[in-house]
């Protein structure tokens, strides 16, 4: 008994002190960091209390339409409902086009495994490097495109608010359409062929199949992938500096993006921490409502 608790402790260990070094103290050294009015520098920094959590909410003040209607509001707070608008379309165009691929390559179709492989392969490629591949076909191959064939909406991809947004949301669901389409396959797969036998004797077609059996079975698939399709929209960082850069006039700018440019590039660590701790409060919030929602749809078997 005293070995194999041994064995444990020595077993966790490394992984616990890792965990403590790497995710637990910085994030507590960087709560207390957004209390204070450090630069990066000062050795000292004073305690400013709450000045900084004030600031994100009244300084820097834009205008921004929505709906045709000019808003005065506050550049983190725009930054936050374009993000979350980001979010909703690229958790549902994600998980519907990787549940697509995933009943195209179970369905028996020859060929299948390359299929796989090729739907995967742009999870592979990194945030950079994803980011200026598709800025040179927004600007150069749809520009070309667009002025051979006389096709206004092409040219200037990049140059708009809304095509910006929808570059991004092209990019990401790109990427990561293929990594949950692995998730749903194991899902699929794991749903056994009784129950599409019996489905079959009874006479039901592909939707009653879709609608009785696929769908409450792949609950839980649907729970995993919500939750990791909102959590890296959200967290959207390599693709947004590498395609817009925030632009065009920082319209395009997300969360991520916005907390790195207060502290790396103003210099103000403190209000970029407190950005920082308003993002991972808003982003647990939201992630932990949608895994209570998906846990209540999801059916046991």
């Amino acid at each position: 008994m005293k070995t194999s608790k041994l064995s444990f402790v020595l077993f966790v260990a490394p992984c616990l002190i890792a965990f403590l070094m790497v995710v637990i103290i910085p994030t507590f050294s960087g709560i207390l960091m957004s209390f204070t009015d450090w630069n990066g520098i000062d050795p000292n920094p004073a305690f400013v209390g709450l000045e900084n959590y004030v600031k994100a909410f009244t300084e820097d003040v834009v205008t921004v339409n929505i709906l045709s209607v000019p808003l005065s509001m506050p550049r983190f707070v725009n930054v936050f409902l374009f993000t979350a608008a980001f979010a909703t379309v690229s958790v549902i165009l994600i998980n519907a086009f990787g549940f697509g691929l995933a009943m195209l390559v179970t369905s028996g179709l020859k060929g299948s495994n390359v299929l796989r492989s090729i739907f995967f392969i742009p999870n592979l490629i990194g945030g950079l490097i994803l980011g200026f591949l598709w800025q040179f076909i927004f600007t150069k191959v749809f520009n070309h495109i667009g002025t051979v064939f006389g096709i206004e909406f092409l040219k200037g991809w990049l140059s708009t608010t809304a095509t910006g947004f929808w570059g991004l949301v092209i990019v990401l669901s790109w990427q990561m359409s293929g990594y949950m389409m692995i998730i749903y396959i194991a899902a699929i797969q794991n749903i056994p062929d009784s129950l599409f036998e019996a489905a079959d004797l009874d006479g039901a077609n592909f939707f009653h199949k879709m609608r009785n059996i696929i769908m409450p079975l792949v609950a839980q698939a649907f729970t995993v992938g919500l939750f990791l399709t909102l959590s890296n929209s959200f967290k959207l960082f390599d693709q947004n500096l590498a395609l817009t850069n925030g632009g065009p006039y920082l319209s395009t700018q997300m969360l991520a993006l916005n907390i790195y440019r207060t502290a790396f590039v103003m210099q103000d660590f403190g209000q970029g921490q407190a950005k920082a701790v308003l993002f991972l409060i808003a982003v647990s919030a939201i992630t932990l409502t949608q895994m209570s929602l998906s846990k209540k749809k999801e059916i046991e078997f």
